[in-house]
């Protein structure tokens, strides 16, 4: 039986950032060989997972799920005096690190500590955030061990365990978006007690951090007839704005707006109805930000829609999400893909007759 909370623990606590997404990639083949029928890699390296359908449509039909499998992180950008002097790669919250374990990835993985000047001595006072050149990592080696083992350019992710909160919520980093890859996961186990007339393409999209750049170069690969993209978004937390948030526990928020195609959200409320899985909206009025965005444009244009998962303390090491999102969106997914049909393209056509009324 599928263990969702054990394959995020998985997906959370491998460390691979933005361009660098080999180890998460590896992970993912492995999980993903029994649920799907073939895998492939694009050029950029974005990992591809192909279920037949079970009875195909003629001409076959194909659907992208995308969620990206890239983290933030950290690079080496100077070793002083065997401390480690960084820059941000994607996205890293510098008011966030100090203390923090981190993983320095040099010719062998070092444990370290962000730190940096003691707040006594800290130049403006100790009541101000830190720049990102005022924090220095520390992985506790003579400095000409730290020169022989690490170089500038090496990685730095923050290495911090799955934390399992009360109920069914759990905190750590990289949900965003590994909580996604594990919700595709999940609906690729529940599809393998359904049938689908359409190819189903999961797909693990690197580099979206760094400019949604994966699922651009995935979605040219695939030329899928439509695509759901799947990120995160915020979850109600002191600070933030209410209009901008979506309950927790409450099911995937499905975008609603120009990056998304009516037709396709239109279904997807009629099989979220009829299953009686929860599922919110969220109103994004331009260009949502996520791989959405970058798939919706492709090619001669693809309808694509996005279900995005609340989670708290977005870009930091405690991101916190609940596992019951995650799995009904899995189950959402699996359910829509089982409701596609060979007309759903021509039902979803744009027309002068639709446009008019």
């Amino acid at each position: 039986m599928f263990d969702l909370k054990a394959h995020l623990k998985t997906l959370s606590e491998t460390h691979a950032p933005s361009g660098h997404e080999a180890p998460i990639r590896e992970v993912l083949r492995f999980e993903w060989a029994d649920v799907v029928d073939t895998m492939e890699t694009d050029k950029l390296g974005s990992l591809i997972g192909i279920k037949r359908a079970t009875h195909p449509t003629d001409p076959p039909r194909k659907i992208m799920l995308a969620a990206h499998m890239d983290e933030i992180g950290l690079m080496v950008r100077e070793i002083r005096d065997g401390f480690i002097f960084v820059h941000s790669i994607s996205g890293i919250d510098n008011r966030l690190m100090p203390a923090q374990p981190v993983m320095v990835h040099g010719r062998r993985s070092l444990p370290g500590l962000v730190a940096t000047v003691p707040p006594h001595l800290l130049a403006g006072g100790a009541n101000r955030y830190l720049t990102m050149d005022e924090l220095i990592v520390d992985v506790g080696l003579p400095a000409a061990e730290v020169e022989t083992l690490v170089r500038v350019g090496d990685l730095i992710t923050p290495d911090v365990p799955l934390i399992e909160l009360q109920g069914s919520r759990v905190a750590g980093k990289a949900m965003d978006d590994r909580a996604c890859v594990a919700a595709v996961t999940a609906c690729l186990h529940e599809l393998q007690g359904l049938h689908h007339s359409w190819d189903v393409y999961a797909v693990a999209t690197v580099q979206e951090e760094t400019g949604l750049i994966g699922a651009t170069t995935a979605a040219y690969f695939i030329k899928p007839d439509i695509a759901i993209a799947l990120d995160v978004g915020f979850a109600p937390q002191p600070g933030v704005d209410a209009d901008t948030t979506r309950e927790m526990n409450a099911g995937p928020a499905l975008g609603v707006g120009a990056n998304f195609h009516p037709g396709l959200l239109d279904k997807i409320r009629e099989t979220a109805k009829r299953t009686e899985i929860k599922m919110q909206e969220e109103i994004i009025p331009a260009a949502s930000g996520t791989d959405a965005w970058s798939i919706q444009v492709a090619l001669q244009g693809i309808p694509t829609a996005l279900f995005s998962l609340p989670i708290r303390n977005m870009h930091s090491p405690v991101e916190t999400i609940d596992l019951r999102d995650i799995s009904r969106t899995g189950r959402l997914l699996a359910q829509f893909i089982a409701d596609l049909d060979a007309d759903f393209l021509s039902a979803i056509a744009w027309s002068e007759a639709k446009a008019q009324d």
